[in-house]
């Protein structure tokens, strides 16, 4: 597996999907479904948080003041 750090979100969420797909086949042994389940929680750990990062970037790009200051909106209000 390629660290997620280091690999782009969408790369990430591919291979989240890919571990996902594997382990619904029901074809691997235990240790297989350990090993892959480790990988799937690493994947959308960093998923989850690419996510939360974007969100506050949306935050503060939704809104400015007529004086060019920031307004935060909550992201899920619209």
């Amino acid at each position: 597996m390629s660290e997620p750090e280091k690999i782009s979100f969408e790369e990430a969420l591919k291979q989240l999907e890919e571990t996902v797909i594997k382990m619904e086949k029901g074809d691997l042994s235990l240790d297989e479904n350990i090993s892959f389940f480790e990988k799937g929680s690493k994947l959308a750990d960093f998923c989850t948080k690419q996510l939360s990062e974007a969100e506050k970037k949306i935050e503060v790009l939704l809104k400015v003041s007529p004086e060019g200051e920031p307004q935060f909106q909550e992201f899920n209000d619209m």
